[in-house]
Parts: structure tokens; C-alpha cells; sequence
């Protein structure tokens, strides 16, 4: 079982929609999290190092979660989508855009 971590910076629209998305995705585990100290659920060294694919929201996401975490980092893929802050917990928009951006690099479902 793949263990599958999205992150972004409050962890309250864009990770968790994609967490909920994914959820049910077979032969994965999803979890979330926020780069930010007040995120919803800040993210942790347990998380990163468990983690076997990451996906980030964007380039500065990718960078502080290398700066953070370096030493936990060692197994982990992490992917950037490119996604920016300007969308609501599961709008509809972000959810078709995380299933174009996410599902390719998932296992088949």
C-alpha cells in the first residue's frame, strides 16, 4: 500500500480536497497536511518520512518542505502540481483539476 501525502500551506482548501478525492483510490493510503505553523494540521517529520509519494501545491511548497525536511525526504517522490490558492474546500474546479494532475503518477485504479 502506497502511502500518498498532500500538502499546502494552511491545510484547509487545496490538501484536504485532494485528500478527500483521493481516499477511497485503490492501493493508497492519503493523508494531508500544511507547511504553515497554523495550519489545521501542521506538517510533521513522521508524515514526510512515511510518506512514499508527496504532492505539493507549488514551488514554494516543494522548497520549504526541502528545507524543513530534508532528512526525512530520502524515500519520498514529490511532485509539484502547480495549483495556486484561489479555490474553496472541494470546489468543483479543483477537484477535476487534482483528478488531470494527480491520477498518472497514482497506482492504476
Amino acid at each position: 500500500m502506497k502511502k500518498v501525502l498532500f500538502v499546502c500551506s494552511q491545510n484547509r482548501f487545496r490538501s484536504p480536497t485532494a485528500e478527500r478525492v483521493f481516499a477511497t483510490w485503490p492501493g493508497i493510503e492519503v493523508d494531508s497536511a500544511g507547511l504553515a505553523a497554523d495550519a489545521v494540521t501542521p506538517l510533521d517529520a513522521e508524515q514526510v518520512a512515511a510518506a512514499d509519494i508527496i504532492f505539493v501545491m507549488t514551488r514554494a511548497h516543494r522548497n520549504r518542505l526541502s528545507k524543513l525536511f530534508r532528512a526525512q525526504l530520502k524515500h519520498a517522490r514529490v511532485i509539484c502540481l502547480n495549483i495556486p490558492d484561489e479555490f474553496e474546500f472541494m470546489d468543483p474546479e479543483l477537484v477535476q483539476i487534482l483528478r488531470n494532475k494527480v491520477s498518472r503518477h497514482l497506482p492504476a485504479g
